[in-house]
C-alpha cells in the first residue's frame, strides 16, 4: 500500500494541508500513522479525503459529510471499512514513483527539454515538481516516451501522443467505472448508504478489487486489436501513395520519351 506525507496527499487529492487538518479536527479523516514526528498516510486516507472533496463541491456541508461517515461507521467492522476505502483508493498499477532532475530528463529526452517543453509535461501531470526535482508518476510510461525519442520523433509529437492516449482512455475509464459502480451500488445500497454492520461492504470491497484486473485486460485486449487495424490502414495508405508517386513518375518519364520507371 502506498503510503504519502500530508502535502503529497493534499496534492494528490487536489486540495491543501490546511484543509487536510480541518478534516482530520473535525472528526472526517482519520488520523495518520506516526513515523517519528512525521506522519504517514495510505491510500485509505486518500480514498476518504477525495470522497469529501466530491461531496462539499455537491454543496454538502461538514455536519452532513459527518453525518454520513457516523451512519456508515456505526456499528460496522472497522477492518470491513478501511478495507472498502482501500479498494477504492489502493493505487490501480504496481508502479513505483520514481524522481528525476532537469540533468536526467535532458539525458532522456535530449536538447528538446525546455521550459515549455517541461511545462507541458508537468500542465499534463506526467511529471509533477517537487522541489529542485520532478516525481514521477508512471516511470514507465516516461521510459516510453523516451525511447520513441531515441528512434527519432520530437519531445512534442510524444506529449501529443501522451495527452491524447491520456484523453481516450480517460473517457473510457470514466464510463467503466460509472457503469460497473452504478450497478454495485445498485444492487448493494440503491440510494441509501452502505450498511456497514451487514456484511455488504466487504462483499462490495471484494468486487471492486476483481474488477480492477478485468477492467486492465479489456483495455489491453482491445487497444491490442485496435492498434492492428490501424496499422494496416496506415501502413496500406503509405504504399497506396507511394505507388501512385512512382506511377506519376514513370508516366512522366514515359512522356517525356525517358527511360520506363518500375513496372
Amino acid at each position: 500500500m502506498a503510503e504519502y506525507r500530508i502535502d503529497e496527499l493534499a496534492r494528490l487529492a487536489d486540495t491543501t494541508v490546511r484543509n487536510v487538518r480541518v478534516y482530520q479536527d473535525r472528526g472526517l479523516l482519520a488520523p495518520p500513522r506516526k513515523q517519528g514526528r512525521v506522519g504517514i498516510y495510505s491510500e485509505a486516507h486518500l480514498a476518504r479525503l477525495r470522497l469529501i472533496g466530491q461531496l462539499l463541491r455537491r454543496g454538502y456541508t461538514f455536519a452532513n459529510i459527518g453525518e454520513m461517515f457516523q451512519v456508515w461507521e456505526r456499528g460496522g467492522d472497522l477492518s470491513d471499512i478501511l478495507g472498502f476505502e482501500s479498494a477504492i483508493g489502493d493505487a490501480w498499477s504496481d508502479e513505483i514513483a520514481d524522481y528525476v532532475t532537469i540533468g536526467e530528463l535532458r539525458d532522456l529526452f535530449g536538447k528538446e527539454v525546455t521550459p515549455r517543453t517541461v511545462k507541458r509535461a508537468v500542465d499534463l501531470r506526467f511529471i509533477e515538481r517537487d522541489g529542485l526535482r520532478f516525481r514521477v508518476p508512471s516511470p514507465r510510461l516516461l521510459h516510453a516516451g523516451a525511447e520513441l525519442v531515441r528512434m527519432g520523433m520530437s519531445v512534442d509529437a510524444v506529449l501529443d501522443i501522451a495527452e491524447n492516449l491520456r484523453d481516450k482512455v480517460g473517457d473510457v475509464a470514466e464510463h467503466m467505472v460509472r457503469v460497473v459502480a452504478e450497478h454495485i451500488l445498485a444492487t448493494y445500497a440503491p440510494l441509501t448508504v452502505i450498511q456497514t454492520n451487514s456484511g455488504e461492504v466487504a462483499e462490495i470491497a471484494e468486487l471492486i478489487r476483481r474488477v480492477r484486473p478485468l477492467a486492465q485486460q479489456a483495455v489491453d485486449a482491445v487497444l491490442a486489436q485496435a492498434m492492428a487495424e490501424h496499422i494496416n490502414d496506415v501502413m496500406g495508405e503509405h504504399f497506396a501513395l507511394a505507388m501512385e508517386h512512382l506511377r506519376g513518375e514513370s508516366n512522366s518519364h514515359a512522356a517525356q520519351g525517358g527511360p520506363a520507371g518500375p513496372a
